[in-house]
């Protein structure tokens, strides 16, 4: 047995394909001592029984760089290292036997295609050319990836065992790691059965017990097991190794050539989770389960018949094995907020093979740089709150997860399991006024509101979904006369005392030393000048600000600003549950208001981005007059408590106005059309507010803020890329997001984010640009070329803006 060291810069716990390439990339990046330690074998926890398809496509340009990254290693591993992977390139097929699906497999071929995977649309003559045993009636077409590939998953473990090894890292199997060492909330160590290690890092790749061993601290990290199941056949005649991996989502199923045999994966719609709610997981390797084949049989009866033979072929092994499911299948990695020095790998929702590769990359340049080396938001540990590691909660959701892999990714799908955890104080009037309610963070939110007498429900589709008169109607209420928003999830800080000042304003790009009432919109930028946050700062009084960000984003802003504090004279606080809050928008917001509050809303008295407490009904509230919606409007925020009596005087005066209640996909199109971002979609850590056009938001005669430096050589040397507004006046259209964009022709982009603009009556559409030949982005450039918006295939003309469509000079919201 490996002799244990004293003391390593990182320690890395769990032995899977994850652990060794985390190992392998921190070995290479020339981090000195890393320890990677292994309760049982290597690959004994999911590893070892992992299918190992290797694709390349993924949901966002990140994780699609990651998914090609692991390919590439897997290409060139076994030169490197002397170790055999495996590794086999018969590309993949996916097919589609709906309208729906196609549209879907269309939609993510050219997704692909701009971000360089090469892939093909084929229809049912194809798939048959290239998949002859397959029974292609019922297909209405597919796309072919050529260069997927698959890995032999334990070989290509211990090659990047075997490559860590030969760069140092010490690797010590039937070692358990008993806890961490922890001083002043940061790890120094870990303690094993074989004694402690003193380090600076930890590495918490453990797979499905990561959970459990991550909430002895306190953190939180939402995953769960879930069965999957695999058959693997007898032997078939003739049956080639170069077979494409077959992926046939609508039937659940996928069919990859295994040494002569067909291995056939299974994601059922209603999968079971493993093990029940409070059983402990076995502290043995090499899990396998007794399949029920009640539950299977009808599943294999499905799969079957894509591929009549097998209805004639004998089964060699049905395999039933734990496999970990996050709650939005999205896998999860990075430092998490609660402890410093511990930094996650884990919940790879059945796809650890293929991104364990670019993982490793990532997770080694994170912790050695400090920061990620792409956007990887997606899959950052900080995207989940806290009771979303609640076991009972993790069990109902495992149930949908696993067949969510493989379900339509329609437009704005809403999960059907783990609901109506959070609500407002608000859920049950909306509820009553038929409101059709999302989920975000565990939040039920109004999306929007059926007509009377109706059970409002989604209708999914790519094209207009059944809410689209409803939409239609909260949208020109708010344009047209008041709508009202329940803003209640959105996220809210209070920094306080006598260093808040100097903390708020290092890390805001725009000016925080302010008069107290003004509301000030900013950017939190890294470095390098990308923007890690989006969000308003009101100054409540000389040493008081309140923070509003975004619903999703609450842990991850709180940690960042948190850790800007440091050992300065400054209180962080979430108040986030403690205040409602309401939006009351549109031309006659301020008529409505005026009607219940004795305080003078006017212009002069009240302008655009300042904040007055008022008296508003028989209750106090702070109103601030911003807007997301591009009208003018105040938000309302209040002690929870008094939430339903604001709520009902507004509805009792509101008749005369025109007041509507509206929901969050009224939001959505209305920001649309005034061009207003959306952070974690028209923005993130490696957009700069120059290339995201709001340059207006930076105080550049700061002496000192973050990213200040970066944004001055950018400001110098110009802009590569930048964001455009595009409406695309095709009815029949609708943009959502990643559609590649066309400049005479050429592909220089993909939309952000999109929706209808009812105001504007278009397809609305916000994307980056960036030139072909690597030169500055300008305002000439721009408006120099002929644009297109490539939808699924076809090509559609577009116009482009570089101001915003609706309202250009925001006169508006500044009456």
């Amino acid at each position: 047995m490996e002799q244990l060291p004293g003391q390593a810069d990182v320690v890395i716990i769990g032995g899977g394909i994850v652990g060794a390439s985390v190992a392998y990339h921190l070995c290479r990046d020339g981090v000195g001592e890393v320890v990677l330690l292994e309760r049982n074998e290597l690959t004994s926890g999911t590893t070892w029984h992992a299918a190992g398809l290797v694709a390349q496509l993924r949901a966002s340009e990140s994780l699609t760089r990651l998914s090609r990254y692991s390919l590439e290693l897997y290409q060139q591993l076994e030169v490197e290292t002397g170790q055999a992977t495996g590794f086999h390139q018969p590309g993949a097929i996916s097919v589609a036997t709906t309208r729906g699906r196609f549209e879907e497999l269309r939609r993510t071929a050219a997704m692909a295609h701009n971000l360089g995977v090469e892939v093909h649309v084929v229809g049912p003559a194809d798939v048959a050319a290239m998949w002859p045993l397959a029974n292609v009636d019922d297909i209405v077409g597919g796309v072919h990836l050529p260069k997927d590939a698959m890995v032999g998953p334990t070989d290509t473990t211990m090659a990047l065992a075997k490559g860590a090894r030969q760069r140092g890292a010490v690797i010590a199997e039937h070692t358990t790691v008993t806890g961490l060492a922890i001083e002043r909330g940061r790890i120094v160590g870990v303690t094993t059965d074989r004694g402690e290690i003193r380090c600076h890092q930890v590495v918490l790749a453990a797979g499905l017990w990561s959970r459990d061993f991550a909430a002895r601290y306190g953190v939180t990290l939402p995953l769960y097991g879930a069965e999957h199941f695999y058959v693997v056949t007898e032997a078939i005649d003739d049956l080639s190794r170069d077979l494409p991996v077959l992926r046939d989502p609508d039937r659940g199923a996928y069919y990859k050539v295994d040494a002569g045999r067909l291995l056939v994966g299974l994601f059922e719609q209603v999968a079971r989770p493993w093990p029940p709610v409070g059983a402990p997981l076995p502290a043995t390797g090499f899990i396998t389960l007794d399949a029920d084949t009640d539950h299977l049989m009808p599943l294999l009866e499905t799969a079957f018949g894509r591929v009549p033979v097998l209805n004639n072929t004998g089964l060699r092994l049905l395999f039933d094995g734990p496999e970990a499911f996050t709650p939005d299948d999205r896998y999860i990695i990075g430092p998490t907020p609660e402890l410093d020095g511990l930094f996650v790998a884990a919940g790879f929702n059945s796809i650890g093979i293929q991104s364990a590769g670019g993982v490793g990359m990532a997770l080694s340049r994170w912790m050695i740089d400090g920061r990620p080396p792409m956007d990887l938001w997606d899959v950052d540990v900080r995207r989940f709150e806290p009771f979303q590691r609640n076991q009972r909660y993790l069990h109902e959701r495992t149930t949908e997860t696993l067949g969510l892999l493989y379900q339509m990714h329609w437009p704005n799908r809403q999960v059907d399991t783990a609901r109506n955890l959070r609500r407002t104080p608000l859920h049950d009037r909306l509820a009553a006024q038929g409101a059709c309610f999302g989920e975000l963070a565990g939040w039920e939110r109004a999306n929007w509101f059926g007509a009377p007498g109706t059970t409002p429900a989604y209708e999914y589709d790519y094209g207009h979904q059944n809410w689209f008169d409803a939409n239609a109607a909260e949208h020109r209420a708010t344009r047209q006369a008041v709508g009202l928003f329940d803003q209640t999830s959105f996220s809210k800080f209070l920094l306080q005392g006598r260093d808040a000042e100097v903390v708020i304003n290092e890390v805001s790009a725009n000016q925080m030393a302010v008069e107290s009432g003004k509301v000030v919109y900013t950017q939190w930028c890294n470095d390098q000048g990308g923007i890690e946050a989006d969000l308003t700062v009101t100054r409540l009084a000389d040493d008081a600000f309140m923070v509003v960000t975004a619903v999703a984003t609450r842990r991850r802003d709180f940690a960042y600003l948190r850790e800007a504090i440091g050992d300065r004279r400054a209180t962080l606080t979430d108040v986030t549950s403690g205040w409602a809050t309401l939006g009351v928008m549109g031309p006659n917001s301020r008529a409505l208001l005026t009607s219940l509050t004795t305080a003078d809303l006017s212009n002069d008295a009240f302008p655009f981005g300042t904040s007055q407490e008022i008296e508003l009904g028989m209750a106090l509230v702070r109103a601030l007059r911003v807007t997301y919606v591009g009208e003018l409007g105040w938000e309302l925020y209040m002690p929870t408590e008094f939430a339903t009596h604001i709520y009902d005087e507004l509805i009792a005066a509101g008749g005369p106005h025109g007041l509507k209640l509206c929901g969050y996909h009224t939001m959505t199109s209305c920001r649309m059309e005034k061009a207003y971002r959306h952070w974690s979609h028209d923005i993130g850590p490696d957009d700069t507010p120059l290339q995201a056009g709001l340059g207006f938001a930076i105080a550049w005669d700061k002496p000192v803020f973050r990213g200040r430096d970066a944004l001055l050589r950018q400001r110098d040397q110009g802009i590569g890329r930048r964001l455009l507004q595009f409406a695309v006046r095709d009815p029949e259209v609708m943009l959502h997001h990643h559609e590649p964009i066309l400049r005479d022709g050429e592909q220089v982009g993909w939309i952000t984010s999109g929706a209808w603009g009812h105001t504007l009556d278009a397809a609305i559409g916000m994307g980056y640009a960036r030139r072909v030949d690597g030169g500055v982005v300008d305002l000439e450039w721009a408006e120099a070329g002929t644009w297109e918006i490539n939808v699924g295939g076809r090509r559609v003309a577009a116009e482009m803006s570089t101001r915003p469509m609706y309202d250009p000079t925001s006169a508006r919201i500044r009456t």
